[in-house]
């Protein structure tokens, strides 16, 4: 008989840890680099609560075979596997397969061209250990079908059999606590627990954090709720920088803040950071198993609160392990990616040096996120941990104007880029530079300046909102961010104006809910069509059609389209664009061979032999400069994904298990 794959469907607690293990077997058991090339051979399909795995059975007649035109699919070991190389994608074994198990994958090749290959479950042939979903299965659920098992199953229910008959009501209570004991733990974990936040009326008045850190218990009993679905979870996967939350969380559990932090900072040199404005409900939080029963487990709160317990604690990274090696690193940019990536060349002994224009490190961390959202202390007490480390700081610096290009090419033996975006998108209205109106990022900027006690820049002047009618054009984050800046001012009304329904706004639901309980007014499925002026030249109002949604676009959601005759004023004292940044220009870096596309990104090699490299060999770049605005999670991982391809670019030997 061949082997298959059995799935216990009424134990499944839909974790997906199968899925994850499966794609990191196939690719030498890490991550695969993007969601694109996730492609589990096993898949969790769900109906209403049940959850069950599905994958091939390797049928004894496998009708995938038999329609092969090219012999690429037969029996080998007790098992139905696939050559890829006489795989020639016509997808024949797709129709065939009764199960539905069969995919083909398109995947690029270096030429240009690109190859389409069939895919299912291969047993993971080539693996010691065998399957890989069986063997992370945190319930159980899996188990490798084999001659031996089968008759070893078949007995056990012939004398479970012979239990019930002679003690039903005890052996079925016997079987059900042993076969169910972590689909029990889901079911009795209790619901998720918030943390505590000042009052609407409280924080509006101030720049000051408005959530409260957990309390030791608070934290613990969120720790507790977490399954620990795998040594590599879904909610692992899905955290860009892919960090071991269920491993940390299980020491915060057991108490051990110290172990705890040495395990986060493994992947991410800013948990105190991310902790507070990672958009955890669309990432780690969102995949996790519990997010349908009882809520997901807080994970971004305990990450601060691990944080920053160790850091009162005065914890430091050890660096005692750490031998120098002869090869120095400039990095151009302080924000989150270059940060990231400093930290991995600095514990790789390389020596680092990091150039800013800003008086203080964390890119728009710093001067782009409100201080409500993110204390300020904390980059300044970040900037020092790192010096200790032995990163170096330029700060006040700007690269092309005080310091040149040429001249950091000559004194390092590589550079990385990582200077983010700063120039907003333009709505493409009348009237857009009038008086009174104002681009997010320069108005965010000017804000946390103040706040800080910086003088105000020449592109960045301060503006004070306060007694005016606000209106925000936009519906992300940095829209949120902006209403709820000018409501501390003291704005008298203050409205945030977007083309889509609530539903489909792209920020954080969290931020959204934050600015309705602090005094903001929402004006959902209007569209801006031009800015109204009053005599002497100033913004007074804007003229809006409502709209109503039509037909998905190319990422699956529904365009705004107008409404005939629905034309109307909103009056407006001061008008702010938040409609997202693209890349700036920057001639000092074209000039020295660097490549960028037609929206002006950095063209960089992400899945090439040296990772984020740009046409120029010794330079490497990563986050927005190269993706475009993302999130800081994302810059971070590049960054770290970057540092990797300088050291292998340099020939720098890293330690094993890195």
């Amino acid at each position: 008989m061949n082997h298959f794959i059995m799935a216990n469907s009424q134990q499944c607690i839909g974790c997906r840890a199968c899925e994850v293990a499966c794609v990191m077997a196939h690719n030498g058991e890490q991550h695969v680099l993007s969601e694109r090339q996730f492609h589990p051979r096993i898949t969790v399909l769900r109906s209403g609560v049940k959850k069950s795995p599905v994958t091939c059975h390797h049928c004894e007649n496998a009708p995938c075979a038999q329609s092969c035109p090219n012999g690429a699919i037969s029996k080998h070991d007790d098992s139905v596997q696939v050559n890829q190389q006489k795989c020639i994608g016509c997808k024949a074994c797709v129709v065939a397969c009764p199960f539905g198990t069969m995919e083909v994958i398109v995947t690029p090749l270096d030429n240009g061209s690109v190859k389409a290959s069939a895919y299912k479950c291969d047993l993971c042939h080539a693996r010691p250990q065998g399957p890989a979903c069986v063997e992370n299965c945190p319930a159980d659920v899996l188990a490798l079908a084999t001659p031996d098992v089968l008759d070893a199953l078949a007995q056990s229910r012939r004398q479970r059999t012979a239990r019930l008959e002679a003690q039903p009501w005890h052996g079925e209570a016997a079987m059900a606590n042993v076969a169910q004991s972590k689909l029990q733990q889901m079911q009795n974990t209790p619901t998720r627990g918030e943390p505590d936040k000042l009052p609407a009326e409280e924080r509006a008045t101030h720049f000051n954090e408005i959530y409260l850190p957990f309390r030791t218990e608070q934290a613990q009993r969120e720790a507790s709720r977490c399954l620990k679905c795998g040594e590599h979870s879904i909610c692992e996967w899905t955290c860009p920088l892919h960090n071991h939350i269920p491993q940390w969380i299980e020491r915060v559990n057991a108490g051990d803040i110290a172990g705890a932090v040495e395990l986060s900072h493994q992947t991410n040199c800013l948990p105190e950071i991310t902790g507070r404005v990672c958009p955890q409900d669309r990432l780690c939080e969102g995949a996790c198993t519990l997010r349908d029963e009882t809520g997901s487990v807080t994970i971004g709160n305990i990450e601060r609160y691990i944080s920053d317990r160790a850091l009162a604690m005065g914890w430091q990274p050890d660096m005692s392990g750490v031998t120098p090696v002869d090869k120095r690193v400039a990095i151009v940019g302080a924000g989150p990616a270059g940060l990231a990536c400093a930290d991995v060349l600095v514990r790789n002994g390389v020596s680092v040096t990091v150039y800013d224009r800003h008086p203080e490190i964390g890119g728009l961390l710093t001067f782009g996120i409100p201080a409500f959202k993110l204390d300020k202390a904390l980059l300044a007490r970040r900037r020092e941990i790192f010096t200790a480390m032995g990163i170096h700081f330029e700060l006040n610096c700007e690269v092309g104007k005080d310091v040149p290009m040429s001249q950091l090419q000559r004194d390092y033996d590589a550079l990385f880029i990582g200077v983010g975006t700063y120039r907003s998108m333009k709505a493409g209205i009348p009237h857009e530079d009038a008086p009174g109106v104002y681009d997010a990022l320069p108005f965010l900027v000017a804000n946390t300046r103040n706040v800080m006690g910086l003088e105000p820049t020449v592109a960045e002047p301060f503006v004070n909102t306060h007694g005016l009618n606000v209106v925000v054009l936009g519906g992300g984050d940095t829209a949120m961010d902006c209403v709820r800046t000018a409501l501390r001012h003291g704005a008298a009304k203050v409205t945030c104006a977007y083309r889509r329904d609530e539903a489909n706004m792209p920020g954080s639901k969290k931020e959204v809910k934050n600015a309705k309980d602090e005094g903001a007014e929402f004006e959902f499925n209007v569209q801006p069509v031009e800015l109204s002026l009053a005599p002497e030249g100033r913004v007074n109002g804007i003229r809006m059609l409502r709209t109503e949604l039509g037909e998905p676009d190319a990422q699956g959601r529904r365009r705004p389209v107008p409404v005939v005759g629905s034309e109307f004023i909103m009056p407006a004292d001061a008008v702010i664009m938040a409609f997202g940044f693209n890349p700036h220009a920057m001639p000092w870096l074209q000039a020295q061979g660097v490549e960028t596309d037609r929206w002006g990104r950095i063209i960089a090699s992400v899945e090439g032999r040296y990772r984020y490299q740009t046409t120029n060999p010794q330079i490497f770049a990563g986050g927005d400069a190269v993706r475009g605005a993302d999130l800081v999670v994302t810059a971070m991982a590049e960054g770290r994904h970057a540092a990797q391809g300088i050291l292998d670019w340099l020939e720098v030997k890293t330690p094993k298990g890195q």
